[in-house]
């Protein structure tokens, strides 16, 4: 027993079997080591290692030959979609200034909340009060279920694919949404832009390519291309997966299949060599937190609406369900410009993105999205005030004791306002676009979608 490693393992009823290093009462596993001895991996941030060990960890990670395959790919510009942390002059603010930071962690973003006093968090509160009730207008319940997607709806589809019926509800309503947006529709084969004709692959629906980001296992396409038929398909997702449906699409003779296994942050679309002078369409369910804002920067940073009917109008249109605003980053949020407008500052915005968990940690049993009714009465912050004001955790305190209705109803409207500026930087680069509500909150409180096309519309 003098020789075994002393960690205790509760579960085992002993202690640990191994050797124990030198001069040390435990093995290389259960030594015990301060958070400050491990850094994030410099090849894949992901998993931390070492820093005693990082020179010979490097040599032999297992995202080595990825990296370095990837990088070779004309199509990867490192952070080329990723944004600036400085693009504006930002308003004063509220909430104190905790430096510049290109990752704000949620512990970061609670603390600086938490910072504030008791009339400090009522304005902030006040403030995304009245932002909401400016850009939040017409945000409209869209829930759709095209005959198209009958043979998933009734379960006529191959029994080897998953079938999880609110999965298939969310992606049959992206799908309706499209169509009904007129992205999605029946073509005979040719399309037309600024006059010109441009040659499709044989489909139903006129499509000749799709981009899906943040893919997973990829069966938001598997589903369009069931129910309405596509030529080629890119699906694009920086991690590996089992059970992906790519088996599934590359047993469809007419579609052809490209996944693209790298960070959305790196992805230069316009180098993608067989998606040149193919329109296509973007299409992302629950594009978690920034990777929302680095799709819409992959798609449209680099077009302007002067040009936004050149060659084939390449991006025809685009479906993005929305989720977990609270990993959102300042510096990679697509439209500062418009925040900043309504004096929102880059603190405010990590706050607005912390309150966005409060939306779905409640009880989802009715449907809490509709935020239009929520109020913090006047009248009621002064005996809250009195409350609160003698503890040194007054604003932690508050913040725990409200309402569960009332911190749903108000993540509700931090989503909105962060969908919203997203909405209208698409606006600016020249496409028609809605944010819609399109499944009820009780089978996904992450029930947006943000849904555009291009004006010159094939």
């Amino acid at each position: 027993m003098e020789n075994r490693c002393k960690f205790w393992l509760p579960k085992k009823n002993r202690f640990c079997a191994n050797a124990p290093l030198h001069n040390s009462s435990f093995c290389g596993n259960h030594t015990p080591r301060t958070a400050g001895q491990w850094i994030p991996c410099p090849i894949d941030p992901s998993h931390s290692v070492l820093q005693e060990n990082l020179e010979g960890h490097v040599r032999r990670c297992p995202l080595l030959k990825q990296v370095q395959s990837l990088s070779t790919q004309p199509f990867y510009q490192k952070g080329v979609n990723a944004g600036k942390d400085d693009e504006q002059k930002e308003p004063e603010t509220l909430i104190p200034t905790s430096g510049s930071f290109d990752n704000v962690t949620s512990e970061m973003k609670r603390n600086a909340l938490y910072s504030l006093n008791i009339s400090q968090f009522f304005d902030l509160i006040r403030k995304i009060e009245s932002v909401h009730a400016q850009i939040c207008k017409d945000i409209k319940d869209s829930y759709k279920i095209p005959e198209a997607c009958g043979i998933w709806i009734k379960r006529e589809v191959d029994r080897k694919l998953p079938f999880q019926e609110k999965h298939v509800m969310q992606q049959a309503s992206i799908l309706g949404n499209l169509e009904e947006f007129g992205v999605l529709e029946s073509s005979d084969g040719k399309e037309q832009c600024g006059g010109a004709e441009v040659e499709q692959v044989e489909d139903s629906n006129g499509v000749p390519a799709v981009v899906e980001f943040g893919a997973g296992r990829g069966y938001l396409t598997q589903m369009l291309a069931d129910c309405y038929g596509i030529g080629r398909v890119f699906l694009v997702e920086r991690k590996s997966y089992k059970l992906k449906a790519d088996r599934s699409l590359r047993q469809k003779e007419s579609l052809i299949l490209e996944r693209l296994r790298i960070d959305i942050e790196d992805l230069n679309l316009n180098a993608v060599e067989s998606l040149q002078g193919l329109p296509y369409v973007a299409i992302g369910k629950h594009l978690c937190g920034p990777a929302t804002d680095l799709t819409l920067r992959c798609c449209l940073a680099n077009q302007r609406n002067d040009d936004r009917c050149r060659g084939n109008c390449h991006l025809r249109g685009l479906a993005v369900a929305t989720c977990c605003h609270h990993l959102c980053q300042w510096k990679h949020y697509i439209n500062k410009k418009y925040l900043t407008h309504l004096g929102i500052s880059k603190e405010e915005f990590h706050a607005i993105t912390w309150f966005t968990s409060w939306a779905v940690d409640a009880d989802h049993g009715s449907d809490l999205s509709d935020v239009t009714d929520f109020k913090l009465h006047p009248d009621s912050i002064g005996s809250e005030k009195e409350e609160y004001s003698g503890d040194a955790n007054g604003v932690e305190g508050m913040a725990r004791n409200m309402k569960a209705i009332e911190r749903a109803k108000l993540g509700f409207m931090c989503k909105q306002i962060i969908d919203m500026g997203r909405l209208m930087w698409v606006k600016e680069h020249g496409l028609v676009t809605q944010l819609v509500k399109y499944v009820p909150a009780t089978i996904s409180p992450e029930n947006h979608l943000l849904i555009a096309r291009h004006v010159c519309h094939f």
